[in-house]
């Protein structure tokens, strides 16, 4: 399985590494790192196209038609177009979304930004987000992005992932903890 995935995120880093190199060549980094978004959000709200996506079931040539349609009608083109039928002729679309996660995570690094994951048990402000983001970046000394994902199970509080570092303030951690501590004493 760790085979698997490293197999998966070594393709994800290679591609997006490569587009990100072509995208700095031809000056288009802004519009790749746009209509790459914008396909991420399709990619989250529509099951049907995850499906598309992640399935063998589909030939190539049927996945190669389906996400033409669908970028010639989302009004992405260019690289980033090009990117997402590379990926479905050479039978790599599974990939597509860690290749589009690598390829943010290298504009990251190159632009000396890094991105927060941040999963709450309900929808952060605006507010929230920003103080979140300036507590983060005043600890890292790096500009922080938050990617804010919402887990009801949490219960209250939040995840954060900075890199290799996790603070877990949930309160179902807590809970489990307090869970855990009292079968030792009991």
């Amino acid at each position: 399985m760790t085979d698997n995935v490293s197999l998966v995120s070594g393709v994800a880093k290679r591609y997006a590494s490569a587009l990100l190199d072509l995208a700095e060549e031809t000056g288009v980094t802004a519009d790749v790192e746009r209509d790459l978004g914008a396909f991420e959000g399709f990619l989250n709200e529509s099951a049907d196209l995850d499906r598309l996506v992640k399935s063998p079931a589909f030939s190539a040539e049927e996945q190669l038609a389906a996400l033409a349609a669908l970028l010639d009608k989302a009004k992405i083109s260019g690289l980033a177009a090009n990117f997402v039928k590379l990926a479905a002729r050479n039978r790599r679309l599974f990939v597509l979304p860690d290749m589009i996660k690598a390829f943010r995570v290298l504009l990251a690094e190159k632009r000396g930004e890094e991105t927060a994951e941040v999963t709450s048990a309900a929808e952060l402000s605006d507010d929230q987000v920003a103080a979140l983001k300036e507590a983060l970046s005043a600890s890292s000394g790096k500009s922080v992005n938050i990617s804010a994902k919402v887990d009801p199970a949490l219960i209250g509080g939040l995840v954060v992932k900075v890199g290799s570092r996790m603070v877990d303030t949930s309160l179902r951690t807590k809970l489990n903890s307090l869970k855990f501590a009292m079968k030792e004493v009991g």
